[in-house]
């Protein structure tokens, strides 16, 4: 059996000031407006709920949004936040605001593993709905149909063993079958400690300092897709 491919998106598929320069500017400024239009839908009003319970107990909604506001400025990594942040980016992707960036090397390389029978998997805390319209939305076109499979923080934070054990069970493969891919060592660090095979990109454009021998912790470290040998690892 083919080896299964598990890629992060922002940093490792992606340059990570698309989502800090684009992507969140656009949420932030859209928030307000949308939580007025939309705060009676049953979806929206489950997740601002869920963010509203977590911030204390806020019960309006103007004040919430400015709360939700701050936590995009922190990058909290929130699920009900990132699942908001999904429908937002949405009427931006449709309305052709925007396209999400690739780095050159990735589709190409998505595609190579595809064609070769390697089942492709996202894990991101980015929500599902945000992963889809990213690769749905991409500059290299529509690349959903090669993703077997999609994960959030719903299963766990990203940088804890036990999420990784999640997904191995979800996808129903040995942890040793699946290849991880991030930018983020602790990240890495979870899954390696979960039993699963890792990989650091270590982008030039993201991280002008190299990190090699300790910084990368022993995990193999690459600058692009194209080094990447999935049945060599």
């Amino acid at each position: 059996m083919k080896r299964v491919i598990l890629t992060d998106i922002e940093g490792t598929t992606s340059s990570i000031s698309f989502v800090k320069q684009v992507l969140f500017p656009y949420a932030r400024q859209a928030l307000p407006g949308f939580v007025r239009e939309h705060a009676r839908d049953p979806e929206v009003r489950r997740w601002l709920d869920a963010a509203a319970v977590d911030a204390g107990g806020i019960c309006q909604d103007t004040v919430l949004a400015e709360v939700l506001q701050g936590w995009i400025d922190e990058d909290r990594k929130h699920t009900a936040l990132k699942a908001l942040q999904g429908m937002i980016w949405e009427q931006g992707y449709r309305s052709g605001a925007y396209r999400a960036h690739l780095y050159p090397d990735t589709a190409p390389a998505l595609r190579q593993w595809h064609a070769a029978g390697h089942p492709l998997y996202v894990y991101s805390s980015g929500s599902v709905p945000a992963q889809k319209l990213f690769f749905g939305f991409s500059e290299a076109g529509d690349l959903t149909p090669l993703i077997s499979g999609w994960f959030d923080t719903e299963v766990g934070g990203k940088r804890e063993a036990d999420s990784y054990r999640t997904i191995v069970q979800r996808i129903g493969r040995e942890a040793g079958d699946i290849l991880f891919l991030s930018d983020v060592v602790e990240e890495l660090d979870a899954a390696r400690e979960a039993g699963l095979g890792t990989v650091l990109l270590d982008r030039r454009e993201d991280y002008p300092q190299p990190r090699e021998g300790e910084a990368a912790n022993g995990h193999l470290r690459v600058e692009d897709f194209s080094q990447i040998q999935p049945e060599a690892i």
